[in-house]
């Protein structure tokens, strides 16, 4: 029998993230810190509406690219948030979630062999979403030393007569790291310099702790090269709504719907109903929940210092991305050890690109009672393996 089996996606390995998470769930008493889920529950207001949809019968399919009025409303929150105007009608697409808008985003953009600039460490659907769209991913290896973020240097150094597209993925998935105004200034000059585009995963803008997010799209000469990605998931602690969107050049979006048309139809109707309150009346929402991660963070920080575990400081996301190069172990060791040793599961840093090596995500995504239980046993833990090495000396 023929072999039934695309070979571009049996090449495609599985994603890193949720091993760990699947064996804590069959150990007891483990503690997951590797998925990247807000512990709060939706709140209450936003729910009433998806509720309050579904009693009044609005079950039906809604136009491809979505509600009129949760469009209207993604554009108001842009403008008063980012300081970006998109027409509503045009320029903005309501997708299943911010990962179906990078999917169709890189399919409506690549031709076969069209390069795609991928910085790591970074979210792991953006290296196999470029290769089933055709692309050919370059990855550029964001540096330590550089607190994780893209200089101009190292994307021009990336640059070929193939490149396209430039995925910027800010703020960071792994590592929580930032792109401050005048980062973007710099590489947003090489990108008008060089002709390429940009598709700015911004799903954690609301959660940054260091000044306002400022989306790329916001500087001169960048909105009609930029396909601008956001969604409900991490804001509003919506991940099951399973609701993004994605805005940009009217050309780009009308063959991004034409994709979404006949791959999805619509994104989920109740969820788009709760959405428009979420824009329209969440901000205190989205506020009350930053301060919370930042409290778990400056938790972290703090805990990580005394137990001696070098971690630069992250501004955004929920992660943290500790070093643990002075083990001499490997990421995948090293959470293999932990999970085995003190049933707490993190995630290797090879699970979002090879430059990830040497470090491990942690997610405080959970509650500070949790955070301070799995914490105390990454101390005994740490210090058991400095003991070791002492020993070993």
């Amino acid at each position: 029998m023929r072999n039934p089996l695309a070979d571009k996606v049996v090449e495609i390995k599985p994603s890193g993230i949720r091993k760990f998470f699947d064996i804590a769930s069959e150990m007891e008493d483990a503690i997951s810190l590797g998925v990247g889920e807000p512990d709060f529950d939706t709140p209450w207001h936003i729910r009433d509406e998806g509720i309050y949809s579904l009693e009044k019968g609005r079950t039906f399919y809604t136009s491809n690219a979505g509600l009129k009025e949760l469009k209207v409303e993604i554009s108001n929150y842009l403008h008063r948030r980012v300081q970006v105007d998109y027409d509503p009608n045009h320029e903005v697409i309501v997708t299943v979630g911010g990962s179906e808008a990078i999917d169709i985003g890189l399919r409506a953009m690549l031709n076969p062999g069209d390069e795609v600039l991928i910085p790591q460490p970074s979210y792991v659907s953006y290296e196999p979403c470029a290769v089933l769209a055709g692309g050919v991913p370059v990855i550029i290896d964001l540096k330590a030393e550089n607190e994780f973020r893209l200089t101009a240097k190292e994307l021009e150094d990336a640059i070929t007569d193939k490149t396209k597209v430039l995925i910027l993925p800010f703020p960071n998935n792994p590592t929580g790291a930032v792109m401050e105004r005048e980062d973007l200034e710099a590489i947003a000059k090489v990108i008008i310099e060089k002709d390429i585009f940009v598709i700015s995963d911004e799903i954690y803008s609301e959660l940054s702790y260091h000044g306002d997010h400022v989306s790329i799209a916001a500087l001169p000469g960048m909105q009609e090269r930029t396909i601008l990605i956001n969604g409900f998931s991490k804001a509003y602690a919506m991940t099951g709504w399973r609701l993004g969107y994605a805005c940009g050049p009217r050309a780009i979006i009308e063959q991004m719907t034409k994709i979404h048309q006949f791959a999805i139809m619509c994104a989920p109707t109740t969820s788009q109903y709760a959405a428009v309150e979420a824009l329209k009346n969440g901000d205190e929402d989205v506020a009350e929940m930053r301060e919370a991660y930042n409290q778990r963070r400056r938790y972290l920080l703090h805990a990580f210092k005394e137990m001696g575990l070098p971690c630069f400081e992250p501004y955004g996301a929920f992660y943290v991305f500790p070093c643990i190069k002075e083990f001499g172990m490997t990421s995948d060791e090293f959470a293999t050890r932990f999970l085995e040793e003190e049933k707490v599961a993190v995630v290797p840093g090879t699970a979002f690109g090879e430059s990830g090596e040497g470090f491990v995500r942690i997610s405080y995504a959970y509650s500070l009672e949790n955070l301070k239980i799995a914490i105390g046993r990454l101390g005994d833990f740490v210090k058991r393996l400095k003991e070791e090495k002492r020993d070993n000396a």
